[in-house]
């Protein structure tokens, strides 16, 4: 059966896929977010995401195959001319495809271990989506066990966390809590707490993080909370050779993580 045909953007599931992408509010109510490109559905559908409505725009990717996707039964596809398509579409470059998607929870009791010595990458309050972004995806090129936000300030299904973490939203295991929360469930499972400071810190090189370790970060202009530091087993840092004295949290990150991931052998 042909998908229908939606060629004005007045129509009401235009005007939803427009709300969820501009109103973090909407998506909250409605449990639903929206994905853009190819690469980026792809990824969410292997991570277990429920796609609810699928709408491509054959004139922007004609060799675009929707059945590819293999969507459960019951998922409504739909086809929309360019112009609808150019007013949905967050970015230019993507493939003609976006789909309207159910959010998934991140409570902390929704994060499994398969292993004994986990290694979790967690950041504090959060507020650049671009940053946070780039956190999931070094997390991903790392392989974490999980990320933790605390006190989260902004949507994890905000198109800009979408689109900086090139789809790496939905290939970490996240979980969300306030700091107070995650500190204890990495307590509760005998997780070391590595703290990113500048005060009484060791050079990250000279820790050991083979066995399960969290590796904490904080905003780049406070640092973290007091709770992280009087809870922290051991506070690292990265010794500076210049003028000033931190780096963006998302290369900070991934220098301490990927130092830990060299000591289990990568």
């Amino acid at each position: 059966m042909e998908p229908k045909l939606i060629s004005s953007a007045q129509n009401p599931l235009v005007k939803q896929i427009l709300l969820l992408k501009d109103k973090s509010r909407e998506r909250k109510k409605t449990g639903r977010f929206v994905v853009e490109g190819q690469k980026e559905l792809e990824l969410a559908l292997s991570g277990g995401y429920v796609p609810k409505q699928c709408l491509f725009c054959p004139e922007v990717n004609p060799s675009l195959n929707v059945a590819s996707f293999h969507f459960p039964s019951g998922v409504e596809v739909v086809q929309i001319t360019q112009p609808v398509y150019e007013k949905l579409a967050y970015r230019g470059t993507t493939e003609g495809v976006l789909c309207i998607m159910e959010s998934k929870q991140h409570g902390l009791d929704s994060i499994q271990f398969k292993t004994d010595t986990p290694l979790v990458l967690v950041a504090e309050a959060p507020e650049k989506p671009g940053n946070i972004g780039a956190l999931l995806r070094t997390a991903d090129a790392a392989a974490v066990d999980a990320v933790l936000i605390a006190n989260p300030k902004s949507d994890l299904y905000n198109p800009n966390i979408v689109r900086s973490s090139v789809g790496c939203v939905f290939t970490n295991q996240i979980g969300m809590g306030t700091t107070e929360e995650i500190i204890q469930f990495l307590k509760s499972n005998q997780i070391k707490i590595y703290c990113a400071a500048l005060s009484a810190s060791k050079n990250y090189v000279e820790c050991n993080f083979t066995g399960a370790s969290a590796i904490v970060m904080g905003t780049e202009s406070t640092g973290l909370t007091e709770d992280w530091l009087q809870n922290s087993d051991q506070n690292i840092i990265i010794p500076m050779h210049g003028k000033i004295d931190s780096m963006n949290v998302s290369v900070s990150a991934a220098i301490l993580i990927f130092e830990a991931r060299r000591q289990r052998g990568f």
